[in-house]
């Protein structure tokens, strides 16, 4: 199915996540810097993110400023059939090779018509919670108009990725890249400031400016992703395997941080997930 929602203006809270959905995100107003598994954006009006869903991302907003953005999410799935008939599977390319990137449009023509065709899905999704027959034709029509125009814009402006970054976001994203390669392990912040050779005070300092989260929430937010997808993936794993092999102190401290995070329990939530698969 498709989700979408259009210049929507959103004051928060904020919290890094992931889903099973492809992702369109269209940047219209604010201040927002956008963290995407180890890469940090400074968003300008106009720019379009396109997301595989499944990596961890956060947007950082600035609580002085407004922030309107509009988002689509879909499954690929929904849309797979027309696509494989008419031969136009390099539209879910983007999603399923670079997983993530940024295009900047500069709010030129193209990216106006696309907000027309965002704006014309959002009010159907909003209207129509179980659509019928045309109206969900009329929504898979409205989506390939989406990806067809994103497939354009990338080719016209190219995927770009700023080659010139302040050094505060290199080094966040460098705490951010130590982090997901470690967070099975027991990770400090003197630990990560030793191995990326920079002090205690900076590592937690310039985190924290960057992507608006402590160290070590990043490093519980990964751990959890990582706890999910053992819960799914390989579903006769012991909870207490699921649990250190995510990275978590004790099996005690994994099950109530996992219920405390997600709402319910590892084992509901593994039975939730593959009652649905």
């Amino acid at each position: 199915m498709v989700t979408a929602s259009y210049r929507n203006k959103w004051n928060g809270p904020f919290h890094y996540h992931s889903h099973q959905d492809y992702e369109i995100y269209f940047f219209h107003a604010g201040d927002c810097r956008y963290l995407i598994h180890n890469h940090i954006y400074d968003l300008e009006p106009g720019d379009i993110l396109v997301m595989d869903g499944l990596t961890l991302h956060k947007p950082n907003v600035s609580p002085t400023s407004e922030y309107v953005r509009s988002v689509i999410q879909f499954s690929p799935h929904w849309i797979k059939g027309i696509l494989l008939e008419m031969g136009s599977m390099y539209l879910l390319e983007t999603f399923q090779t670079l997983h993530n990137c940024l295009i900047r449009t500069n709010e030129n023509e193209e990216s106006k018509e696309l907000e027309k065709v965002f704006c014309r899905l959002a009010e159907l999704s909003r209207t129509a919670e179980f659509p019928d027959i045309q109206t969900e034709t009329e929504m898979k029509v409205l989506l390939l108009q989406v990806l067809i125009s994103v497939h354009k814009l990338g080719k016209m402006n190219s995927i770009e990725i700023p080659l010139q970054k302040e050094d505060k976001a290199v080094h966040a994203e460098n705490i951010a890249d130590y982090i997901q390669k470690h967070f099975m392990n027991k990770l400090t912040l003197q630990c990560i400031a030793d191995n990326l050779n920079v002090s205690r005070s900076y590592v937690a300092q310039v985190f924290k400016t960057m992507t608006g989260y402590t160290v070590m929430e990043y490093v519980m937010e990964c751990r959890l992703r990582q706890a999910k997808y053992l819960l799914e993936m390989e579903p006769l794993k012991p909870l207490k395997d699921v649990a250190y092999e995510s990275g978590f102190e004790s099996a005690t401290h994994f099950s109530r941080y996992f219920r405390e995070k997600a709402g319910v329990t590892a084992k509901e939530f593994r039975q939730i997930r593959l009652k649905n698969r």
